[in-house]
């Protein structure tokens, strides 16, 4: 066997782990949009938030191997947040914006809202807000 044809078994032999990955990175990042429509609290949807699935720019290779990052634009009203997440000993670690960073065991709706919320203040000050308070998203 070459290693060309090794390669491709590697790659097909891999291929459904690599699929749920992605499945489940998805499933978070969509969870992670629905908690952000509902950031500001009950009955306060944030109805300008909108998500679409891209490439992660830092992936080299198609398909991204085994623990890679999958990602998405996360727009808020008049700005965007690439949101980058991957699975990690079981956990989803990411990054998001400029220096935003996080590692969620727990995919709970409490969770994802403390991310989201945390995520619009962190954008808020990278665009200077004088202040985001807890007041603002609850």
């Amino acid at each position: 066997m070459s290693e060309f044809d090794e390669l491709q078994a590697v790659i097909r032999r891999h291929a459904a782990a690599r699929q749920a990955e992605q499945r489940a990175c998805e499933a978070f990042l969509n969870a992670l949009y629905h908690a952000l429509r509902t950031a500001s609290g009950p009955g306060l949807p944030l109805n300008n938030v909108t998500l679409d699935f891209t490439l992660d720019p830092t992936v080299r290779l198609r398909p991204p191997p085994n623990g890679s990052f999958h990602a998405a634009w996360l727009r808020l009203g008049l700005c965007e947040v690439l949101v980058r997440v991957r699975r990690l000993n079981g956990a989803f670690q990411g990054e998001y914006g400029s220096e935003g960073v996080f590692r969620l065991e727990d995919t709970s709706e409490d969770a994802l809202l403390t991310l989201a919320r945390q995520l619009l203040r962190d954008v808020g000050v990278a665009y200077g807000a004088a202040l985001v308070t807890e007041s603002h998203l609850n």
